[in-house]
């Protein structure tokens, strides 16, 4: 059942209160705690078992003084906010001194973002009056499939007040289904904007704005969310395949005696008898990604011994996606070895 505006102002208090809220936003579910307190932000690192370097995008409400936040507002961070706020955009700022270093992982610089998902923007404006900050990184276990519902945030931690989360607000499916972009605006003299992780808004779309494409990261780039080689990763192995090779692949795992799933965008040619799962999956890259992670975390409970998706298409409005595929298939390097071996 959805959240009501009774549920939104509890979780407010619960945050207040230095208490972990779990709450949708458009693009996954994030697991809030106040920004501006030390132990509270712990909390997230300690429940996700996060990395500590790792750090936490920011959220705050539409119309928030954002210089609480950062020592500096380029004029980029404004036309960027004016065209994509609210929504799935997040950008990296300085940080200002008082914002607790723990939140940035220990660095010099804060990601923003302000969600336009309905009751995220309710609890925001409830917590402290709208001038509060929730950290809110994905709420699963770190490395995982991101959540796209509540009962998926349930199955990762548990009832709320049976585990490390007081409250779960629920507000349905993401919309979009996959992490905000990041862009970097603490380099501007130098590189221009850097696009950190892709998303839904393309680098296109914020080339439009700021007049540039926006850089490739480098190694001096600051340290992001999402942003390791192995994320977003289901238990089970996961191979990118083409088309063209999945019938192949197919074959030779059911003669290996393998049982595996399937997640698509054409029929397979042919039927087998190890298929055990399969997913079918849009055409167009919003509702791919609308759908990406909830059938992701369907084939991962299949009990298949290796995930097969069809590599997408590699244009911009795929670049989020293939992102988060890759990522996820990371760790599955040389497994197809493995799997074929008699």
């Amino acid at each position: 059942m959805t959240s009501d505006i009774g549920d939104i102002k509890h979780a407010a208090r619960l945050l207040e209160a230095g208490k972990l809220v779990a709450f949708p936003t458009e693009t996954v579910y994030g697991l809030g705690a106040d920004a501006s307190n030390p132990e509270a932000v712990a909390a997230i690192f300690a429940a996700k078992g996060r990395p500590s370097n790792h750090p936490l995008i920011v959220h705050v409400a539409h119309g928030a003084d954002l210089n609480r936040w950062t020592r500096q507002l380029p004029a980029e961070a404004i036309r960027l906010a004016t065209a994509f706020w609210p929504g799935p955009l997040t950008m990296i700022l300085p940080r200002a001194a008082v914002v607790p270093a723990a939140v940035a992982g220990g660095q010099d610089t804060i990601g923003l973002r302000c969600p336009s998902h309905p009751i995220a923007r309710t609890l925001l404006a409830e917590f402290y009056g709208g001038q509060g900050g929730i950290a809110g990184p994905s709420a699963n276990r770190f490395g995982r499939v991101s959540p796209t519902t509540a009962q998926h945030v349930i199955d990762e931690f548990g009832l709320p007040g049976a585990g490390p989360v007081a409250a779960v607000l629920d507000g349905g499916q993401s919309n979009v289904g996959i992490e905000s972009t990041i862009v970097d605006l603490t380099r501007l003299a130098s590189l221009g904007p850097v696009l950190l992780r892709p998303g839904q808004i393309s680098a296109t779309q914020i080339a439009e704005v700021l007049g540039r494409l926006p850089s490739v990261p480098d190694a001096a780039a600051p340290r992001v969310s999402g942003s390791l080689n192995a994320h977003y990763a289901p238990r089970t192995h996961l191979a990118l395949v083409t088309a063209k090779e999945i019938d192949s692949l197919m074959r030779q795992l059911e003669g290996a005696d393998r049982r595996f799933a399937l997640m698509y965008r054409s029929v397979p040619a042919t039927a087998s008898t190890g298929l055990i799962a399969a997913e079918i999956m849009p055409s167009d890259p919003d509702a791919y990604a609308h759908q990406l992670y909830a059938c992701l975390r369907a084939l991962d409970t299949s009990g298949a011994d290796l995930i097969i998706v069809e590599c997408p298409p590699l244009e911009d409005a795929w670049q989020g996606i293939n992102d988060r595929l890759r990522r996820a298939a990371f760790d599955s390097a040389g497994v197809l070895d493995r799997l074929l071996a008699r």
